[in-house]
């Protein structure tokens, strides 16, 4: 399983632990990924997510879900998130 943000993009960095003596080694830095279940309004089902926190707060400031995916560009967001844009966009249309 991908250690990526579905609705943001967040994913795993590289860097170096440093001791006092500045001696390197790498690490890797790990994306607070937690699975979060979503309330779309407009589709009225629970849509759940693999989300980092920051993602969580980034729909919860945007207004929900389908909000957060109207305004989101498509090269952010994970396969499952752009078939559910598409699903709000055909649910919309009608």
């Amino acid at each position: 399983m991908a250690r990526r943000c579905e609705l943001t993009g967040k994913a795993v960095q590289y860097g170096c632990n440093v001791s006092h003596a500045n001696n390197k080694s790498s690490r890797r830095f790990l994306p607070n990924l937690q699975n979060v279940s979503f309330l779309s309004d407009s589709l009225r089902c629970t849509v759940s997510l693999r989300v980092a926190t920051n993602g969580i707060r980034c729909v919860e400031a945007s207004g929900g879900l389908d909000s957060y995916l109207r305004k989101t560009c498509d090269s952010k967001l994970s396969r499952r998130a752009i078939a559910i844009k598409k699903l709000l966009k055909s649910k919309v249309e009608k």
